[in-house]
């Protein structure tokens, strides 16, 4: 399999590096003293610590369990992703080897951070390792091989990839509440796992995305120059006819923000009142040009 080397970018791995130790921080100093669970392959790499000998740490559980993985779905996802992914767990099992064995933080019995507090570890927890794998995800790789594992069986058991990755945590936080004979922790895990999730969504798609306008009307001409009179921006025009009534239209493709949408909604009033507009969410906007 031929690697271009413009596919892997020095810069990428430098952000990869940081998400690395972010996630350990998030997890060593905030879920693992507390016995809270992460989600993921991360999460039932915490459960096997727990319950194997010593020898056996989250550190090891994280490159035997995800290192295959990845291997597995190399074909699939690529040769560049694969490699992100790799030194990123690489630098996250690194980096809580070094906080749990080596460096003086005692992450035994409660976090050094928050103390024993359970909502604050699994709020500062979920958010820290969610900072982790969304800048992993934006860097082009992932941190944990349950992704990898949705991608490649998800369509075979019929669910989507998200099912499919709700489904083997929810599946993991019933295991370690048997295990562990308590269902405290493991609801406690959840909130982690939702706030890591949200997280997550806000680093790879944005604080503030932006939306896409879709007018349709038989006035675009006039409502295009009043768009870009009052935003400075241009919109796409595109004809279509009207599916019920045959009547030829035009579809206005508009970017903005959420900022932006009563006046948009007043300016195309005014000049068509029958016109119809949907607005939907845009995670990234990608000028191609260099």
């Amino acid at each position: 399999m031929a690697l271009n080397k413009e596919y892997l970018k020095f810069v990428n791995f430098i952000f990869l590096m940081v998400a690395g130790i972010v996630n350990a921080i998030g997890v060593t100093l905030f879920l693992f003293p507390v016995k809270l669970y992460d989600s993921g392959i991360s999460g039932l790499s915490m459960l096997l610590d727990q319950v194997t000998p010593p020898a056996l740490t989250l550190s090891i559980f994280l490159l035997i369990l995800n290192v295959p993985i990845f291997l597995l779905g190399l074909k699939k996802q690529g040769l560049s992703f694969t490699i992100y992914s790799l030194f990123t767990i690489g630098t996250y099992s690194l980096v809580s080897f070094l906080i749990m064995h080596v460096l003086p933080i005692n992450v035994n019995f409660v976090s050094p951070l928050a103390g024993s507090d359970l909502l604050l570890c699994a709020v500062f927890g979920g958010l820290i390792s969610g900072i982790g794998s969304g800048l992993t995800i934006r860097f082009g790789g992932a941190l944990d091989g349950v992704d990898v594992l949705s991608v490649i069986f998800a369509k075979k058991f019929g669910v989507s990839i998200g099912s499919f990755v709700m489904i083997f945590n929810a599946l993991l936080y019933i295991i370690c509440g048997i295990v562990i004979q308590s269902w405290i922790l493991p609801l406690y895990s959840i909130v982690t796992y939702f706030i890591g999730s949200r997280t997550v969504d806000y680093i790879v798609e944005g604080f503030d995305r932006s939306m896409c306008a879709m007018i349709v009307t038989s006035k675009a001409n006039e409502i295009s120059k009043a768009l870009s009179e009052n935003f400075k921006a241009g919109g796409t025009i595109v004809n279509a006819i009207g599916g019920y009534s045959k009547d030829e239209k035009q579809i206005i493709y508009f970017i903005l923000n959420r900022f932006q949408v009563n006046k948009l909604k007043t300016i195309v009033a005014d000049i068509d009142s029958m016109a119809f507009v949907s607005l939907q969410d845009v995670s990234d906007i990608i000028n191609t040009q260099k």
